[in-house]
């Protein structure tokens, strides 16, 4: 058993109880995660809070891409791709097993938004602004140099392409790793422990009353600073502290789905318009493809975002339209998700058109708020907070921090030089586990999955005595996801900690008895909780194909 660990939870929750803290942050999505290393790493005692899982919200409902930003050149944003593009190297470095580089093909079509002298003048722009190097670097494709590269594109409207590189990435895998990567720092974080008011000395906010959703213990968490990094639930907080002026959250919602490869078999990510003058990803992903996404205004229930059958009609229309040979259709789709994107609202422009930019609010009682930005600038996001809260500590407390160092802290499990030390490693785990019937695809996901985390479970599926092999490795992936990564139900291992639910959902209906079962062996849960944990997971089953 480890520190971050749902059997070690009583004590995280002592600690929480009699520690004055530094910071409290409120909010276990990748902002939340990014602060706490950050702080931690200077030398803050430091704790983080969650009211469901970690990355349960926008976290883990992205595009799951760490871009540069191409899109935002139409909008002249130039700062903006600058800072996500030079992020988007430091992250891929610090975690090149999870931070994987993806060639993007943008196909030049008749009445694109793009034209091919746009186009190119646009990527070199990016590769500068970004500061891409070597094989990065983007290339302009002739007609017959795209349809090589991508068969699937429409041939009668075609004219080129530009061919550059993003970097994929598993969000919800992102944001635990850097939530882990501050457990080295003394950070103390907890899930399922939601902030239900807020506590006051001298006008100033001084902590958080919480509730720790399993026991429904109230609890007091004491901090000199609170940050709220909640997502779209930052008005909410604000709302709760009654600093709700000023400037407030947009919120839009973004759909993606998911087929099988050989549905939508792109041998690479394609970014392509729309009819309606939007553009859409079709990123393949091991067996399968997901396209995305949407960008419609939400005002709905936040806890509970859903795939209409609007939203899963406008994208499989898209795909259709763009490549010829291709014919999804509703009983195609595997999986879907959809997230909100916490956006800063600005009078009379539309969804696609708000910026992306982060935003703090600071209230009149010190509560400070962060809001807007995109997973790939969490990074910076984290350091402009740290900053103004170590700011602000030296002036009350005439105390100062250490330099910001999450530059060259390299994340859990991704010890790596490079991309191909990754490759060699991979290669290194298929000969580990062919002989016992499994693929280079497996090798593939364990890696891209855990990093050199997957010695730790291989250890683990030796030890196991078991004659199903695929039962057996999902035993060890249980086993390191309930004591190294605070899963707490079937839901957070399926969803958040392995992506089955999205990207395998077939293993998830093969396995689920088997999972509920180990978590309530290690539980001991009560009949009652064992059905809690089990209705949950099948709601969220049907959540991924029920289009209403």
């Amino acid at each position: 058993m480890t520190n971050f660990s749902y059997l070690n939870r009583n004590n995280n929750i002592k600690e929480l109880k009699e520690t004055e803290f530094d910071i409290l942050i409120i909010g276990g999505g990748i902002t939340g995660a990014g602060i706490a290393l950050d702080a931690a790493s200077r030398g803050m005692k430091v704790a983080l809070i969650e009211k469901n899982d970690f990355a349960s919200g926008t976290s883990s409902k992205s595009t799951k891409l760490i871009h540069g930003g191409l899109r935002y050149l139409k909008q002249f944003d130039f700062w903006l791709v600058k800072e996500v593009g030079t992020e988007r190297a430091i992250v891929h470095k610090l975690a090149p097993h999870l931070v994987v580089p993806e060639k993007m093909i943008l196909p030049l079509i008749d009445g694109g938004t793009y034209g091919s002298w746009l186009t190119s003048i646009g990527l070199k722009v990016y590769d500068i602004l970004a500061s891409v190097e070597g094989e990065d670097k983007r290339k302009m494709l002739d007609k017959e140099e795209a349809l090589e590269k991508e068969p699937l594109l429409p041939e009668s409207i075609l004219n080129g392409a530009g061919y550059y590189a993003e970097y994929r990435t598993d969000d919800a895998r992102l944001t635990l790793e850097v939530l882990k990567t501050a457990l080295n720092y003394n950070a103390k974080i907890v899930n399922y422990t939601e902030a239900t008011e807020f506590i006051y000395k001298d006008d100033k906010v001084v902590g958080a009353k919480v509730k720790d959703i399993f026991t429904n213990e109230d609890y007091e968490i004491k901090a000199k600073y609170v940050v709220n990094a909640t997502g779209p639930w930052v008005d909410t907080l604000r709302q709760t502290n009654h600093s709700k002026t000023g400037k407030r959250l947009h919120l839009t919602k973004g759909v993606h789905l998911v087929v099988a490869h050989d549905k939508l078999p792109v041998k690479q990510s394609v970014y392509f318009d729309v009819p309606d003058g939007r553009m859409m990803f079709a990123i393949p992903r091991g067996k399968v493809t997901y396209f995305g996404t949407t960008d419609t205004n939400y005002q709905e229930d936040k806890d509970n975002v859903e795939t209409s059958l609007v939203d899963a009609t406008y994208l499989i229309s898209a795909v259709n339209n763009m490549f010829p040979d291709i014919d999804i259709s509703l009983e195609d789709i595997q999986s879907s998700w959809a997230g909100l994107r916490p956006l800063i609202h600005e009078e009379g422009k539309s969804a696609s058109e708000l910026s992306r930019k982060d935003e703090i609010f600071v209230s009149d009682t010190e509560l400070i708020s962060i809001a807007g930005g995109k997973l790939t600038g969490y990074r910076k996001m984290a350091e402009r907070i740290v900053d103004l809260v170590a700011k602000k500590y030296k002036r009350r407390y005439d105390k100062e921090f250490d330099e910001i160092k999450t530059k060259e802290i390299v994340l859990n499990g991704g010890d790596f030089k490079d991309s191909s030390e990754v490759q060699s490693y991979t290669d290194a785990i298929y000969n580990r586990i062919a002989e016992v019937d499994f693929n280079q695809k497996d090798a593939e996901y364990l890696v891209h999955n855990y990093g050199k985390q997957t010695d730790i479970i291989l250890q683990k599926f030796d030890d196991l005595m078991h004659d199903n092999m695929q039962e057996k490795m999902i035993k060890a992936e249980v086993w390191f996801a309930i004591n190294y990564e605070m899963a707490c139900t079937p839901t957070d291992f399926f969803m958040r900690r392995t992506g089955r639910l999205f990207f395998d959902a077939n293993s998830v209906y093969t396995h689920k008895d088997l999972v509920i079962q180990l978590f309530e062996n290690q539980f001991n849960w009560t009949e009652n909780q064992k059905e809690k944990s089990s209705k949950e997971l099948d709601e969220k089953l049907t959540s991924i194909l029920n289009f209403n």
